[in-house]
């Protein structure tokens, strides 16, 4: 998609569709005003007869305007003027996108709205349409209804400065195509995408942004002894794959943090021997979701340039039954060295992350932040809008926690008391791979917790917000790309 930022009379704008977001309880503000002069009438009539309510993402399609260049109006509710910010005005600008897609609007202008800074409502608003114009339908073949937007033209407030909103519509849509990117893996069969098939993802992104990329194999990780990870692989013809990302030359400064994320990346999981139920047994595709998040943000982050030295750690495998696949009751020792009792082969998640997140320690990490699709406790918890948060790090935390008004993506932070690792304790190893049904995504953490030492660490669960199967005004249905917008913005 093209985008760029014009100002100017938005009336002589020639494109496919113009997008203009209304306030609530606005119908007299001057740009609505001209607007319906411009439609001889039709704006203020569907306001007035409620055909049209400005509630967030409520759309209303005018044909053929009469004093606008644009084949067609759309009027975008844009809610309340007072809760207006930067990751509602991105939501917008999908909103403005999907329409147009359905609409087969080749050429879309938006109206940028709500007072921010020329470079971030542009930043925003390219990264929203780009969600927006993406669609989750890889493989259709046919019936495809909708056409791509291919032009979008921002239309600024006030007096721009066009080199520093060429600048945020540059940084929108490297972190746009990075969400994206993180969407189709997700989005992606499991048959196709494999632990392999995630590496080569990776390497291809090395090749690309000039990241240095290294792959360790099962006998590596046999060697420096990850049986917890291994432990996990071992039922799949699939071999696992440890993939680690780094900025090559990154100096680090004593005294300055060097952050790891690591990222769940189950590309399958069927619960091994302790196996699900059939039903929806096919989401878990997506249980590489937080592994996607990571290698999306190091992408993202080699074009953007990181605040500060960060690499990344993808434990990859799949996780299936079979005649050589981990028994419940088996017992592991990991890589840190501590011994862990598998009571349940479908809390694999915390058992790669573990031997994932002591190495990140190894490599020099001072900072720790795991994101995965670790539990459905959590979605019990928080229901699917607030993915979880914890840890030691709360320095972290909250800026994780106010990012939301940037970003769009929720957390909220669970306790992570002492008491709770009572529940994760084993008789006869030092620690089990799950407790009981109270708290579950809480003494997950807590098993986690065992392998970052005194080191800062956070942990976000993002279970039941990695997947959409409703879709949304401004978003297709399947994978959301969860995580990649937090964690670009915390390192940027």
């Amino acid at each position: 998609m093209r985008i760029e930022l014009q100002t100017g009379r938005y009336a002589a704008v020639t494109c496919d569709l113009l997008a203009c977001p209304v306030f609530e309880n606005k119908a007299g503000a001057p740009l609505i005003k001209a607007m319906d002069k411009a439609t001889q009438g039709l704006v203020s009539t569907v306001l007035s007869t409620g055909e049209f309510k400005p509630e967030l993402h409520r759309t209303c399609l005018i044909h053929r305007p009469a004093r606008l260049k644009a084949q067609r109006l759309l009027l975008i509710g844009a809610g309340k003027e007072s809760e207006f910010n930067l990751a509602r005005l991105r939501d917008i600008a999908g909103t403005a996108a999907r329409s147009a897609r359905l609409a087969r609007c080749k050429s879309i202008a938006l109206l940028l709205c709500g007072g921010f800074p020329a470079a971030e409502a542009a930043r925003v608003a390219a990264e929203g349409a780009l969600h927006g114009n993406y669609d989750s339908e890889i493989y259709k073949t046919r019936d495809i209804e909708t056409g791509n937007v291919e032009e979008l033209v921002l239309l600024g407030e006030g007096k721009v400065r066009l080199h520093e909103a060429e600048e945020g519509i540059r940084r929108g849509i490297i972190l746009g195509n990075a969400v994206n990117f993180a969407r189709t893996l997700g989005n992606e069969p499991a048959n196709v995408m494999t632990p392999s098939k995630l590496a080569e993802h990776a390497l291809a992104v090395g090749a690309r942004t000039g990241l240095e990329v290294q792959i360790i194999e099962r006998a590596e990780m046999e060697k420096l002894g990850m049986n917890a990870l291994l432990a996990v692989s071992r039922g799949s013809e699939q071999p696992p794959k440890l993939i680690v990302l780094r900025f090559p030359g990154q100096k680090i400064k004593k005294g300055d943090p060097y952050y790891a994320l690591v990222g769940k990346g189950v590309t399958f999981d069927s619960g091994g021997i302790s196996i699900k139920p059939s039903e929806k047994m096919e989401d878990m595709k997506a249980d590489m979701a937080g592994g996607a998040a990571v290698l999306a943000t190091m992408a993202a982050l080699a074009e953007l340039g990181p605040r500060h030295a960060v690499l990344g750690l993808i434990p990859a495998v799949e996780n299936l039954p079979s005649g050589k696949a981990t028994k419940p009751g088996d017992i592991v020792k990991s890589y840190q060295g501590k011994t862990i009792e598998i009571i349940n082969t479908d809390a694999e998640g915390r058992l790669i992350l573990a031997d994932a997140l002591a190495y990140a320690r190894t490599l020099g990490a001072t900072r720790l932040i795991d994101i995965a699709t670790l539990t459905a406790a959590i979605i019990v918890a928080l229901g699917q809008i607030n993915a979880g948060m914890m840890g030691t790090d709360q320095e972290i935390l909250e800026r994780i926690r106010c990012s939301a008004r940037f970003t769009g993506e929720r957390f909220w932070q669970l306790p992570l008391d002492e008491d709770y690792r009572k529940a994760i304790l084993s008789q006869i190893a030092d620690i089990k791979n799950v407790g009981n049904r109270c708290g579950g995504a809480i003494t997950a953490a807590k098993f986690l917790q065992e392998f970052v030492d005194n080191t800062p660490w956070v942990h976000l669960d993002i279970a039941g917000v990695d997947l959409d199967h409703d879709g949304q005004p401004f978003a297709a249905k399947g994978a959301t790309g969860f995580g990649v917008r937090t964690l670009v913005h915390l390192l940027t």
